[in-house]
């Protein structure tokens, strides 16, 4: 059995990504992986992207020239939140079917609403 991973409000280190958001980061993936970049898909607590934030994602990966696949379990092994004081900032390692683990990264924020948590994507890109 996996262990559950709490969301936490540390500002002063990184943490992993919380188990109750890997759902909702893994469909984005998904989403980008199959052509998506707008996140048309109704995907729960993601709004969808405008166009200047589609296309700047959509060209990142077609740059990078590889095909972005399905998050691995092992990207939360490497994948960091950190607080920020309103919001968490999230960088989830991404894969490829060319090489497996990859340099680009998804950049997300994440607010709690609520008692609910809201997914804003800002960027897929290599940090």
């Amino acid at each position: 059995m996996k262990d559950i991973i709490l969301v936490e409000r540390n500002p002063d280190s990184q943490c992993a990504v919380p188990s109750v958001w890997r759902s909702a980061i893994t469909a984005i993936v998904d989403a980008f992986a199959e052509g998506d970049y707008e996140l048309s898909r109704a995907i729960p607590g993601v709004p969808v992207l405008d166009d200047g934030v589609a296309t700047s994602i959509a060209e990142n990966i077609q740059e990078y020239g590889a095909q972005l696949i399905s998050l691995p379990d092992e990207s939360w092994d490497t994948s960091v939140v950190q607080w920020m004081g309103d919001y968490w900032d999230v960088l989830v390692d991404l894969f490829t079917r060319e090489e497996g683990a990859s340099d680009m990264a998804l950049s997300i924020r994440v607010y709690e609403v609520n008692d609910e948590y809201s997914f804003r994507v800002l960027s897929v890109h290599v940090p």
